[in-house]
Parts: C-alpha cells; structure tokens; sequence
C-alpha cells in the first residue's frame, strides 16, 4: 500500500471512441472537398446556350469572316471561297467586265493590248430545264470510284438544299471533318438550278456525292403553277370576290380563307418528292434499307454525328424498342454538354422539336408513304406539321423518337421561310457553334463510350390541331400525290 501511495494513476485514454471520431472526421473532410471540387467542374464546365440574347455571346469575342476562316482547317478553306464566273479567252486572269486595256511601252513607242472576256450569263428556263432532266436521268455518283458503292450499312444523308450558299458551305465544311464521313452517300436535292451551288457541290471531294434537282419548282414555272400563274387568285381576296373574278382556284381557299402562295408550297412538294426519289426511285438507293438521315442548307454537324447515329442505331432494341425516328438535333435554348453528351431520351416525335436532323429507315418510310393521301391533303403547308399529322391519324405504329439530348445537328440559318432578319448572312450563329464544338472537342465530351437513357420530366400529349392552311388548293393535293406513286 505504501508503495502505490506515491503513484498518480491516469486513466487510459478510450481508444477505439477516439479513433471512429478521428475517422468521422476525415471522412467528412473528404467528403467536403470532393464536394467543392464537383461544385468547381459544374461551375466550369459549358453550357451551350442557342438563344439569340446572350446565348454565348460572352464566350465568342470575334464573328469576322477571318475568325471564322481561322476555325477551318486550311484545306478545307476552298468550300468557303466564293469564285466568280466570269472568264477570260485567253485564261490570262479573272476580271469582272467584257475588256480590259493593258498599256505598255517598247523602245518608247506606246503600244496597246486588249484581253477580252466572257461574261457569264445564267442560263434561261429552257436550258435549266434540260440540264435538271438531264442531272435526273444520269443519276451520276461523284468520287464512288475513289470511295466505292454504297453499303446497305451505309448512312444516307440527304440535304434539301434552296439558294443559300453561304449557309450551305459551312454546312459542307462540318460534313468534311465528321468521322465515318467516307463511308456515307450526300444527296443534295436542289429546288433551284444555280451554277455557283453546283460548283460548290461538285467540288466536294471527302465522300459520294449525288445531285437530284425537284423538277416542279417556282424557278422551272415562273408564270404557271406550280409556280404563280397570272390567273392565280390572290391571297387575301375574299371567296366571294375570287368566285366574281373566276380566278383559277376560287373554289379552295384554305381553312382561314387565304389562297396558296406558291414559295410556302414548295417546300412541303420538295420534300415528299425527294423522300419518295432517294427510297423508291434512285438505282443507287431504291434497294437501301440502311438509315436515311435528313438536313438542310441551313443546319452544321457535330464532328461525331454518325459515330453518334449509329451507336442510337444499335442502342434502340434495348433502349426503344418502338423507336423509329432518331433524331439528333434540338432546338432546346439551353443544355448542357458536360451533362447530356452521352445521354439520350425517348418520346413520341413532335413536328415542332424533332425536324432537325432525323432519320428513318425504309419500312418506316413505307408506312409513311402508304398514308400519303393524309400528308397531301392536310391543310397546312409545313412538311414536317403534316408528317405529323399523318403519324397521329394514320400510322398503326406512330412515330416515335429517339432524340439525343447533347445536339450534333445545329440550325445556323437566320433567314428563311419562317424566319426574316436583317442581316443574313451573320456570322454570329456560325461562330456560336463552332465555339460549342471546340470546347466540347477540348473537354472530351464528343464520342461518348456508350449512351444513357434518361426520362423525360414531362411527357405533354400532343392533341389534335387543325393545321396552319397555306394548302387548301386541290391541284396542290393532286401535285402531292402524284410524286408518290410508283414510277417503275
């Protein structure tokens, strides 16, 4: 006892308490700090935002021609170099005007030399029609010698193409730099006969290349219909009065009581014509059973789009089953790249969201076209109103879609039959985009390893609506219907 009376005892500590607080506690930090770094990537990463206020604006410094050029790859420059057309006879140089008087001296006599040039005048409607039937007859495959023909994998890419050049070239030059791009077969299908476009297309040299020419346009039938005939009921004239005059189509105004404009009619006839010609009519495509994607002049393709499309392509028996529509653009205002690179959703298509970059194999066109009475006589001049329409009252299976929620298609066009701006040809919307894919190429969010399906917060059920006229007269219908019978 004397022994333990000089001895202070201290009580040892609990170890195993002390040892799970100290654990809680690292173990929040990290948590903690892998927080804020996931906080920090969300608030770096990049939003493309398409709308026509501050949608990038911020990140796009310079929409100039020469920093948009600097975006290009330099052999890719010549798609975006505008050439005139006129010529000299001796090839001594390209200036605009008939003559060009060059002075020069020798041994201090003055002499004089005159170059003379050809102006090039476009050609009249008859020329333009027999070249348009002859283009249409041959059905000539440019570069399939250096790429071979088309596989049944194959992805046809079908551009419906008007007078926008400028548009046009940017699209060519994105086309250019998508991998898998050898491998497909461009169809550009013209309703206008222009040689500087045609020089554009025949220019290009990474794919194979097809040329199809709507033969009943507005340019080929300036003074009859299809085109405006002179005894054409106007517009706005009421019924009674059209009757009074017997102007050609008084009897079939639309549902609000306008009459046709033959430049909104077109583009429904062009469309249902080039569908019917790439499935049923082309030799080279008659047989195809492969996805047919659909663009126009005015859209700009992520560099992965096809890797992108086939991967869809391979994920709809799993992921949609009922899929038939794979629809790769959005006209979203906001998303969000590092988010929705690799993430797809599913839901029936809608005219108004899913008409920018989709494409449909040929048993989906087939069922299509076996309602083509539906699409041709509904009144309303939107193609792509009316597919709808013939999808809500006429397919057994309805259209359904499956839409990637990161675009590879984007609508760079600031003019058109919807849209009237000032200026357009901006570079503003080219520039946007191609900021968009730098950052999307540089942060690794293209080419994603596999997709994801997500459900969509909100499903609205498309009703039933009367459509927006434009496409109550009957020769319109007959028109319509025609291009869709069988022609062999």
């Amino acid at each position: 006892m004397s022994k333990m009376r000089g001895r202070i005892l201290i009580p040892l500590p609990n170890t195993g308490a002390m040892g799970r607080k100290r654990n809680n506690f690292y173990m929040r930090s990290i948590f903690l700090l892998a927080l804020c770094i996931f906080g920090l990537l969300q608030y770096h990463n990049f939003n493309y935002l398409d709308s026509r206020d501050n949608a990038l604006g911020e990140a796009v410094t310079n929409d100039s021609d020469d920093a948009i050029l600097a975006m290009v790859p330099a052999p890719l420059h010549k798609y975006l170099t505008p050439h005139t057309r006129n010529h000299t006879t001796s090839g001594a140089g390209v200036v605009s005007g008939a003559a060009l008087l060059l002075n020069s001296s020798s041994s201090g006599a003055a002499t004089a030399t005159t170059i003379s040039f050809d102006v090039y005048h476009p050609p009249n409607i008859t020329e333009i029609k027999r070249q348009i039937l002859r283009y249409n007859d041959m059905q000539t495959v440019l570069n399939e010698d250096t790429f071979g023909p088309l596989q049944n994998d194959s992805v046809i890419i079908v551009v419906q193409v008007h007078t926008r050049i400028t548009y046009l070239r940017h699209l060519i030059v994105s086309l250019a730099q998508a991998k898998d791009i050898s491998k497909a077969l461009l169809v550009f299908s013209h309703d206008y006969y222009d040689d500087d476009i045609n020089d554009l297309v025949q220019q290009i040299d990474f794919c194979k290349v097809l040329q199809i020419f709507y033969p009943y346009s507005i340019q080929t039938h300036p003074n009859e219909y299809p085109g405006v005939d002179p005894n054409d009921c106007p517009r706005n004239i009421k019924k009674e009065q059209a009757l009074m005059a017997n102007c050609n189509n008084a009897m079939f105004p639309d549902l609000y009581g306008h009459y046709r404009e033959a430049k909104f009619t077109q583009t429904k006839h062009h469309w249902i014509w080039k569908a019917n010609r790439v499935f049923n009519e082309l030799e080279v495509t008659r047989y195809h059973t492969g996805l047919v994607l659909f663009l126009e002049e005015d859209h700009y393709v992520a560099e992965d789009f096809l890797y992108l499309l086939a991967m869809m392509q391979q994920r709809t028996k799993d992921l949609c089953p009922q899929c038939n529509v794979l629809s790769l653009g959005t006209y979203l205002k906001t998303f969000n790249y590092y988010t929705y690179h690799s993430k797809v959703e599913v839901m029936p298509w809608v005219s108004s969201k899913h008409n920018m970059g989709f494409a449909f194999n040929r048993t989906t066109w087939t069922n299509i076209r076996k309602c083509a009475r539906h699409f041709c006589t509904y009144d309303d001049y939107n193609w792509d109103w009316s597919l709808q329409h013939v999808s809500q009252q006429c397919l057994q299976r309805k259209l359904h879609a499956m839409i990637v929620k990161g675009p590879r298609v984007f609508h760079i066009g600031e003019c058109g039959v919807h849209h009237k701006n000032k200026n357009c040809e901006s570079n503003l919307v080219i520039s946007k985009v191609q900021h968009v894919l730098r950052i999307a190429r540089n942060s690794h969010q293209l080419f994603p390893r596999s997709l994801t399906l997500t459900v969509p917060s909100l499903i609205k059920k498309s009703k039933l609506r009367k459509g927006n006229g434009g496409w109550g007269d009957l020769r319109d219908h007959e028109l319509c219907l025609n291009m869709t019978l069988p022609t062999r």
